[in-house]
């Protein structure tokens, strides 16, 4: 065996830098055919663990290191998972995307429609506007991805598998070739159901998850693959951010990402764009505005028994319904005046500023509230009727939520990319997750148009 004089560690590092510095594909129209962005979102990773040395990053703070980080990411209102999500891949706010909630109050059927977690509607029924992924398939691009919210029967994803709990919808909704061949490879994917039921599930699911992309990307050689893992929110709402049970699910999160780039940088040596991102951060409450209790004290909601028996105005999370029409103008103002009074409540948002919240009004699309709350910091929100208390006692558990106002450092989302076309050392102190959409469509070769967010030209290698 001949030995070459230079060492094949510096070869290597060679094509590490090389990766670093060349630009993807300039915006020439070409579309990136032998490249990979893998785009993971750790649901509920807010941007404040990067920084916190109790939390175990090894893998992520590794990446954000030898490539580039926003310091914070602001959401999209609401802070929830599936419209902020479909942000992500759209680069528009949930008034010009249509996933406005994670559900919302159909006021024909005067019920409440979730959208999560994918039980009712395919993606063309819900999602309005281009995604980066349709965007991709359209150039002639590979696309997949592994339980992305509102992607359940999206015809523009070449190997998908839904964000959907029962074990009927992954039939029904999957790529049938990839069911096969998890089975092959004793993925156990017909436990997904199983597992969304039983307390502690998220771990095994989000390992399921990661052997799913690893195995799409090695595989199938995508050019555009998306994941979604979800054992972060799960603990966060149940034991709090930041709870040693937090900590463990984010050490986690960040092994189930390393074993997604070990795999992606193998298919893909010096030709791999990695982004780490999240839908919102995370706040600690310990106290919940029952606001439809003072819809039930002012008469708006009637119970007989515990069954609601008629409603005027209805609370959904942070939106408010108004749902007598009549009304609505004398409603909505007075409403406004006495949540802006209750205890917790930080600010209500009424419909003539919704734009300025990338949100419309009811009269654009019904399914639009009439008013926004934001509780406080310690503060929730729960759609109970019972009771007469419309904000409840402290209690001494400290839980999680995220349905606050984006604005808020804690409710700050994480954005680390890495790799083929990144800017090593490039660092923002804040990003719109707005931006992220169209950034991963100019690493592609691509370009979304009529968006409301940038290309992060600051964090490309030129």
């Amino acid at each position: 065996m001949i030995h070459s004089q230079f060492p094949r560690w510096r070869l290597v590092a060679c094509l590490v830098a090389l990766a670093f510095t060349v630009p993807i594909n300039p915006a020439s129209g070409a579309p990136a055919t032998n490249r990979l962005v893998v785009l993971i979102s750790v649901d509920g990773l807010a941007s404040y663990f990067h920084d916190d040395p109790k939390a175990n990053l090894p893998a992520l703070r590794k990446l954000a290191s030898e490539g580039a980080r926003a310091a914070s990411m602001r959401v999209s209102l609401p802070t929830v998972t599936w419209p902020n999500h479909t942000t992500l891949v759209t680069g528009v706010p949930p008034g010009m995307h249509g996933v406005l909630n994670n559900s919302y109050w159909d006021r024909a059927k005067n019920i409440a429609v979730p959208l999560i977690p994918d039980p009712l509607f395919n993606k063309e029924e819900i999602v309005k506007v281009p995604t980066v992924y349709d965007v991709a398939k359209q150039a002639g691009l590979k696309t997949g991805a592994i339980i992305w919210p509102a992607t359940r029967g999206a015809k523009t994803l070449d190997w998908t598998v839904p964000d959907c709990f029962s074990n009927s919808l992954w039939a029904a909704h999957s790529t049938p070739s990839l069911l096969a061949e998890f089975r092959e490879a004793k993925i156990p994917y017909e436990r997904q159901e199983e597992w969304c039921k039983a307390p502690g599930g998220g771990i095994p699911r989000d390992r399921m998850y990661a052997q799913m992309t690893a195995h799409v990307i090695t595989r199938h050689r995508p050019n555009l693959m998306l994941l979604h893992l979800v054992e972060v929110d799960h603990v966060n709402h149940q034991k709090g951010p930041r709870s040693p049970e937090s900590y463990e699910a984010v050490a986690f999160a960040d092994e189930m990402v390393k074993q997604v780039f070990d795999a992606a940088n193998a298919a893909f040596p010096g030709r791999l764009t990695f982004i780490v991102t999240s839908d919102h951060g995370f706040m600690p409450y310990r106290q919940q505005i029952q606001a439809n209790v003072l819809l039930k004290q002012l008469g708006l909601v009637k119970l007989e028994g515990t069954r609601v028996a008629s409603r005027e105005a209805w609370a959904l999370g942070q939106f408010i319904y108004v749902l007598n029409s009549a009304r609505r103008a004398e409603l909505v103002q007075s409403l406004a005046a006495k949540l802006r009074a209750t205890e917790g409540v930080e600010s209500v948002i009424e419909e003539k500023d919704f734009a300025k919240h990338g949100l419309v009004t009811q009269d654009a699309d019904p399914r639009m509230p009439n008013l926004v709350i934001n509780p406080k910091e310690g503060y929730s929100t729960s759609d109970t009727t019972a009771g007469e208390l419309i904000v409840t006692p402290k209690t001494e558990a400290t839980k999680g939520a995220h349905n606050h106002d984006p604005a808020h450092p804690l409710m700050r989302g994480s954005f680390v990319a890495w790799g083929a076309g990144i800017k090593r050392g490039a660092t923002l102190t804040e990003i719109n997750n707005l931006d992220v959409a169209p950034t991963i469509a100019r690493l592609l070769g691509l370009e979304m148009k009529d968006v409301q967010g940038r290309v992060l030209g600051e964090f490309l290698a030129k």
